[in-house]
């Protein structure tokens, strides 16, 4: 089949299987698996365009809502962290979707400025997991409480219908965001998670990968956050984020006739329907898969799309 936007030939069954297989596993850790695809578009399918930044925004928002439409399902959206990683992020994708089109027609430079950002973030989750608790610091927390509830939960669901609790909001203000999540309680800063999600809105809307890489990481290794609570937040900012970013890819492509800026919207569609499918699976299955599994395997393929961009840099 050939795709005239991106223009690349390739099986029409190839894009859909490879999302599914990608958005099952990066879902769990609140990404699209976005970051994945796009080298997979440039490097496999020899999609090479500007406008594949924008196509990836088209997977983002046609894949993304099945996942987070589990995570609302199950009552573990934590709403104040989600808008505010909205608000912060909109202006800075469209700044990142100029920067694109105008300053980085051609991404190299680009992937190793984000390369640098992932291998920072990888080998902090990384360094995290390897590192022992210290004395006295050993004690349940609440991730190991809820792995042990939903053991719980599914022995009784059939029989009872029993749903799991819901992340309960206890503060939102202009300062902080305050939840708790099975008996502990956490708090972040409003204006850090802004700063944050307006860096991130930048590289997600230059790179075409929405932010839920970059953003998701750093909710569960600098903030401390659970990834059970951050992965429907991480998530949603994507998608919306993304909206964002492919319709002003499509506004300005008239500015732009010499070069290939709209997305590739049928090329799009069929990343997005495999991921859309892996997604609601992913996010049905994470609740049932150790957190420090999900942190694992987020943490290296981080860590390894780090590498291979800073390398390849050099090449």
């Amino acid at each position: 089949m050939y795709f005239s936007v991106a223009g690349i030939e390739v099986q029409p069954w190839i894009p859909p299987l490879t999302a599914f297989c990608v958005s099952f596993f990066t879902s769990m850790g609140g990404v699209s698996g976005a970051f994945l695809l796009l080298p997979f578009q440039m490097n496999i399918l020899g999609y090479v365009n500007p406008s594949v930044s924008a196509t990836n925004h088209v997977f983002n928002i046609t894949a993304i809502p099945a996942g987070v439409y589990r995570y609302i399902r199950e009552g573990r959206m934590v709403w104040p962290l989600t808008w505010v990683v909205v608000i912060g992020t909109l202006p800075g994708v469209f700044i990142g979707s100029l920067l694109r089109v105008v300053y980085l027609p051609d991404p190299r430079n680009f992937k190793f400025f984000v390369g640098l950002v992932l291998l920072y973030i990888g080998g902090r989750m990384i360094l995290d997991l390897l590192r022992k608790p210290a004395p006295g610091q050993d004690k349940k927390s609440a991730e190991k409480r809820f792995q042990e509830t939903v053991k719980a939960w599914r022995s009784r669901a059939e029989s009872t219908g029993e749903k799991l609790p819901a992340v309960r909001v206890t503060r939102f203000s202009t300062t902080r965001i305050a939840y708790e999540f099975y008996g502990e309680a956490f708090e972040i800063s409003t204006p850090g998670i802004l700063s944050l999600s307006l860096v991130v809105g930048v590289i997600g809307g230059t790179y075409g990968i929405g932010g839920g890489a970059i953003i998701a990481p750093f909710f569960v290794s600098v903030f401390g956050l659970p990834v059970y609570t951050v992965a429907g937040a991480a998530l949603m900012g994507t998608c919306v984020t993304s909206l964002a970013g492919v319709t002003f890819f499509q506004v300005i492509a008239p500015w732009f006739p010499n070069q290939s800026v709209a997305p590739d919207w049928i090329l799009g569609l069929l990343f997005g329907l495999g991921g859309m499918a892996g997604m609601y699976l992913g996010a049905r299955c994470q609740k049932f898969v150790p957190a420090r599994y999900i942190k694992w395997m987020l943490g290296a393929v981080i860590f390894w799309m780090a590498l291979k961009y800073v390398v390849g840099f050099f090449l």
